[in-house]
């Protein structure tokens, strides 16, 4: 379920020779079908129906499951995949790290998946001063630690920092060792059953944590067609959602290995943009993902998990969406 596994090292990783050479002509030959790495995040997960609903055949695009998006860069860099399923900071690691990769799709917002829980003596954000929050060393978890200090007027020596992955989050927790989390869906859900009680969740910050289907500058014509029905396959499935829930739930919990009712649940904390709202995500003078890469950008360079300000020429292509009606 994470799709925001550890970056180990932030910009090292991508910088150091893992990501060599990492243009990315070298895509696969246009006669085979695109190849998009993705792990089981909630809001990739209508690929997987659009392959379940035969929107999305397996001569066109053949989704490559990792269980990180780290494994996805590497993947893109490698040359093993043409296209992966990222968060927009780390779209934003990936350029500044060396590969020039673009934005072609926009599969979520967090509305509220990304959440602070914490004891429940601690009633005000305030109240967290000296207080232990354990928080994934990510992009996403330093952006919203920055958020909640910023909330609760407090900083960053305020709090004690306890570095952990989201798979430590509710044993740390139920142990005593920390007193919150910044953490996300299903540990959320997890550790309100051990008692915590959500204190802030990113509906407070709109546009701060959003997902994108990254791909090369360079990809044939074939590969062109075949992301252009990929595309449409994945609206299909998001029309489908919206028209029978249940039915999409249902189809789509083996994926998440959650019940039907829980993958509804998780699907609440998220905002799926349509395809008319994805044009404005990518298209027009101002796209919205563009203005949200420049917030996002300046947070990450003053977490230092950027060394400057990220360089956004060409972050966004709307070429692939249906055409505006």
């Amino acid at each position: 379920m994470n799709r925001r596994a550890v970056l180990a090292g932030g910009l090292g990783a991508l910088s150091s020779g893992l990501l060599g050479g990492a243009g990315l002509s070298g895509c696969h030959a246009s006669s085979t079908p695109l190849r998009v790495a993705l792990n089981p995040w909630i809001g990739y997960a209508l690929l997987f129906l659009a392959r379940e609903l035969g929107h999305l055949r397996e001569s066109t695009a053949r989704l490559v499951e990792f269980p990180s998006n780290t494994a996805s860069l590497l993947a893109m860099a490698n040359h093993s995949v043409s296209a992966a399923a990222l968060t927009l900071d780390e779209l934003l690691l990936a350029r500044e790290g060396g590969l020039d990769l673009r934005a072609a799709l926009v599969f979520d917002e967090s509305c509220g998946a990304d959440v602070v829980m914490v004891h429940p003596s601690i009633q005000r954000v305030s109240a967290l001063k000296g207080k232990r929050i354990a928080v994934e060393s990510t992009a996403v978890g330093a952006l919203m630690l920055s958020r909640l200090l910023e909330v609760a007027g407090l900083e960053a020596t305020d709090l004690v920092k306890v570095p952990l992955t989201a798979d430590q989050h509710v044993q740390a927790y139920t142990a005593g060792k920390v007193d919150g989390v910044i953490t996300f869906e299903p540990m959320a859900s997890r550790l309100r059953s051990a008692g915590a009680h959500q204190l802030l969740d990113s509906s407070r910050f709109p546009g701060l944590i959003v997902d994108v289907l990254a791909i090369g500058p360079e990809i044939g014509a074939s590969g062109k067609a075949h992301l252009r029905e990929l595309v449409r396959g994945y609206f299909l499935a998001l029309a489908h959602l919206r028209a029978q829930p249940e039915d999409a739930a249902r189809r789509l919990a083996p994926y998440q290995q959650l019940s039907a009712t829980d993958v509804l649940e998780a699907f609440r904390g998220i905002r799926l943009p349509s395809a008319a709202e994805n044009q404005r995500w990518l298209a027009g003078p101002e796209p919205q993902l563009l203005r949200s890469a420049q917030t996002v950008g300046r947070l990450m360079h003053g977490a230092r998990l950027l060394r400057g300000a990220p360089s956004l020429e060409g972050l966004c292509v709307p070429d692939y969406l249906p055409e505006p009606t």
